[in-house]
This record gives C-alpha cells, sequence and structure tokens, in this order.
C-alpha cells in the first residue's frame, strides 16, 4: 500500500461544474489522518475508512474540520488555504492525510498528502501546518 500526494483526479472535474465552495462559510472540508496501509493517490475519488487512523488516543473518525482561507491569486495561480491544526492529547502513528469535502453527497476528496514517512506522536500534540498560500507552495492550487 502507498500513500501518494496528489490533487485528485476528480476534484479537477468538480472545481468546473461548482461542486466544490472553498471560500469562508462555503463548503466544510475535513482533514482525515491515514497509516501506512493506506492505498491512497490522484485516483481517490472520496473519502475512505480503510487504514485510517483508529478512533481514540486524541484522533476521532472522519478526521477535523478545517478553517477555510477564501481563495486568492498568487500572480496567475488560485491558492486555497487552511489554517494549521492540532490533534491534542495525541498518541498515534499516521503516514499521511487526504482532505475531503464533508458538505457535499459521498464526500468527495480534494487531494491526499504523503508525510514522506511515519510520523509518531506520544502523548503530545500533532500539528499540521499548511504551507503560505501562493503559487510555489499551496496545498491546493490551480495555474
Amino acid at each position: 500500500m502507498a500513500i501518494t500526494s496528489a490533487i485528485c483526479n476528480s476534484f479537477k472535474t468538480q472545481i468546473l461544474t461548482a461542486v466544490h465552495n472553498f471560500t469562508q462559510g462555503g463548503n466544510q472540508f475535513k482533514l482525515a489522518l491515514y497509516t501506512s496501509s493506506a492505498n491512497l493517490s490522484k485516483s481517490t475519488t472520496q473519502y475512505v475508512t480503510t487504514a485510517e487512523v483508529a478512533n481514540g488516543n486524541g484522533y476521532t473518525t472522519e478526521g477535523i474540520v478545517l478553517t477555510n482561507v477564501t481563495p486568492a491569486l498568487s500572480g496567475d495561480t488560485a491558492c486555497c488555504d487552511f489554517a494549521d491544526v492540532s490533534f491534542t492529547s495525541a498518541s498515534f502513528t499516521t503516514r499521511g492525510c487526504m482532505i475531503y469535502n464533508e458538505t457535499v453527497a459521498n464526500d468527495p476528496a480534494v487531494c491526499v498528502i504523503d508525510f514522506g514517512g511515519n510520523k509518531t506522536v506520544s502523548s503530545g500534540t500533532f500539528t499540521i501546518q499548511f504551507p503560505a498560500a501562493d503559487a510555489s507552495n499551496a496545498i491546493v492550487r490551480i495555474a
């Protein structure tokens, strides 16, 4: 199994049919964590529970709600950003995550992210810090 970082192919067509609203007050997006047993890639179409980090120990099944930051342009690239998130009192190991749209039926996937190796937290805080919302770094960007 593997997690391959990518914007999901299904998301690319869904943005052209107005499925997703990234503005503040728009759709609710979530970030779910996965173990190294997950099989996630550009072909992922929706939130799945297979190989998700187990419920408990600072993690809740279906993940954490993201705070949307209204998209903006960086040069000629549209960028989307989220506020950083933290899982407190956490004890788990994760390999990557998926951002998905919880508001829309079937919880469509936006992107999957491989952390580059297992990340373990033991009785602490696990934080995901999103990069700058610019043309070179934003998690979701359309050029």
